[in-house]
């Protein structure tokens, strides 16, 4: 007797398209859970790949014969008894490297940016032809470099820049032009690049109403410029002849 599957498929009420995906469908499931099966779940760990690395020195030291002592295998493991050549690097991270960086800087010759020529200059990191002018363009603005930040003032030098070389320079200041306060004029005081024009011209006054100057105190008592001011004029300035 003939089974009658009609009452079935109207019961499910798939169409033979439907079946059809349906089927498919079935099919992708069966073969993702079997890749669980086929395919082993195995992790890598930063310890088996130095165990490996170690085994491959094991048996490149046994095959060479290059090792002063005796290796023995055992597990997860490489023992060396006695003396070996194989010596395991440590582990270097960031701060080690601005550390060692650091050290570096200290330990190679400082460069003496007030007679340093371009050539001299781009020798240090981040320096290139373009900044080395500046540099020198501005070395010349200012009358000589007294102080090392005086570099953050460089048009276009970076702060990272700034950073790197800091360690490697140094300043000098018997090669800083110095101006006479009490015999120089309005043009020659404006070469100081920290005066201001009002400044000058206080400055101009009072030696016409007081006299000369006799040091930094008289400029900052009677208030012609501030002690912020005279921190950053006072090495271009002379008050004597001398």
């Amino acid at each position: 007797m003939k089974f009658n599957t009609k009452p079935i498929k109207d019961w499910f009420g798939f169409s033979r398209r439907e079946r059809r995906s349906t089927f498919a469908l079935l099919v992708v499931v069966v073969i993702i859970i079997g890749f669980k099966y086929i395919i082993p779940d195995t992790k890598i760990t930063i310890e088996d790949i130095t165990d490996s690395l170690l085994v491959t020195e094991y048996i490149t030291a046994k095959d060479s014969g290059s090792s002063s002592g005796s290796y023995s295998y055992s597990g997860n493991s490489v023992e060396k008894k006695f003396k070996s050549t194989y010596v395991r690097k440590p582990k270097i991270g960031l701060s080690s490297i601005r550390k060692n960086d650091s050290y570096s800087n200290q330990k190679q010759p400082l460069i003496e940016i007030n007679r340093s020529d371009s050539a001299t200059l781009v020798r240090l990191p981040g320096i290139g032809p373009v900044l080395s002018a500046r540099i020198i363009k501005y070395r010349r603005l200012l009358g000589g470099y007294a102080r090392i930040e005086q570099l953050k003032e460089v048009y276009g030098l970076p702060e990272e820049t700034y950073e790197l070389i800091k360690n490697r320079i140094s300043t000098d200041s018997t090669f800083i032009s110095r101006i006479n306060i009490n015999t120089a004029d309005y043009k020659e005081l404006s070469h100081i690049r920290y005066f201001e024009k009002y400044e000058i011209a206080s400055i101009l006054k009072y030696r016409q109403l007081k006299g000369n100057i006799a040091g930094m105190i008289d400029l900052i008592d009677n208030k012609l410029i501030t002690k912020e001011k005279a921190f950053r004029v006072s090495p271009y300035l002379k008050f004597d002849d001398n």
